[in-house]
């Protein structure tokens, strides 16, 4: 990728617009379900991915998981999207009602 691309590349990232959420990272072979929060949905799975692959997870019950099985026993799901009409100051408190519901209905750890 030439200097100018990447540039541009990295211009249209940041000015993107991130949309907070509910996520869930489930592990098959390990009958585990791990349903966390973020403010930007769509980057939460590469940088889950990531850490995990470095074995510098934050969850060590994720981190032994993916140890044991690998990343192809990994998926990942969007579970919800905050809608944009939501004021800043509420999304951190609306975040926190979504995950606790999401974690009693999905009987789910923490991610």
């Amino acid at each position: 990728m030439k200097h100018e691309e990447r540039r541009a590349a990295v211009a249209a990232y940041k000015e993107r617009k991130s949309r907070a959420g509910i996520y869930a990272v489930r592990c098959l072979p390990a009958g585990k379900c791990w349903v966390g929060r973020t403010a930007d949905v769509g980057a939460i799975r590469n940088r889950l991915w990531f850490t995990l692959a470095n074995g510098s997870g934050t969850r060590p019950a994720m981190q032994a998981a993916w140890n044991a099985h690998g990343a192809e026993a990994f998926s990942f799901e969007e579970l919800e999207r905050l809608p944009d009409d939501i004021e800043a100051v509420s999304v951190d408190r609306v975040l926190k009602e979504r995950l606790a519901h999401w974690r009693a209905v999905l009987g789910a750890d923490l991610a």
